[in-house]
């Protein structure tokens, strides 16, 4: 089946050079600014580890600036992610749970103050909006769950590499309780590193 990634969220705003103001203060990453004839417009920004993107800009939506409500920005740490945003100026909601279920219901329906209980991964959630009113969720989310992803993904080199040093050093314990050479390290790297993402459950 063919792929089909979602990449590119728009969000309505009425002030463009405010709107970029504020994603770009909280973080996200300017990628395109062009403008064209007409007054049309468009600024592209992706937040930090995303491979999805927000597009802003003047005649690129016909929705009312403000009436966008479902960006979910899913973080490792809740507390950690609040904190830098109001450090960075942003309002944003005390973090809270669901009483419920694992998703949060719509407005403040069954909204329970602090992190889930146990921290469950997708179970803590925060909000914040952008000045047009524009609102987005916090998630965070520590481990996936069986079958969402089917590839390991690597936020930089950097990390690729710590994966592989940890891999490495387990593997030396593996081929040391062989008592030989793993012919079949490929395989087992494989597993170790789908593993540490979460792939196998």
């Amino acid at each position: 089946m063919v792929d089909f990634r979602i990449e590119v969220v728009v969000v309505p705003v009425s002030d463009v050079d405010r709107a970029k103001e504020f994603y770009t203060r909280i973080g996200f990453r300017e990628d395109v600014d062009f403008t064209g004839p007409g007054g049309f417009r468009i600024v592209h920004l992706t937040p930090p580890g995303s491979a999805a993107s927000l597009v802003i800009g003047s005649g690129v939506t016909d929705a009312a600036p403000g009436s966008e409500h479902g960006v979910h920005l899913v973080v490792d740490d809740i507390l950690a992610a609040r904190t830098e945003l109001v450090a960075r100026g942003v309002d944003v909601s005390e973090v809270f749970h669901d009483a419920g279920g694992v998703f949060h219901h719509a407005g403040s329906t069954d909204r329970v103050p602090g992190p889930h209980p146990a921290r469950q991964s997708y179970g803590s959630f925060a909000s914040f909006a952008d000045p047009d009113g524009n609102t987005f969720v916090l998630q965070e989310v520590t481990t996936r769950r069986p079958g969402r992803i089917d590839q390991v993904v690597h936020r930089s080199a950097a990390d690729l590499e710590r994966a592989l040093r940890v891999a490495a050093l387990a593997h030396g314990a593996y081929e040391a309780e062989l008592g030989h050479k793993d012919p079949d390290w490929p395989s087992w790297y494989a597993a170790h590193l789908a593993r540490g993402a979460g792939l196998d459950g």
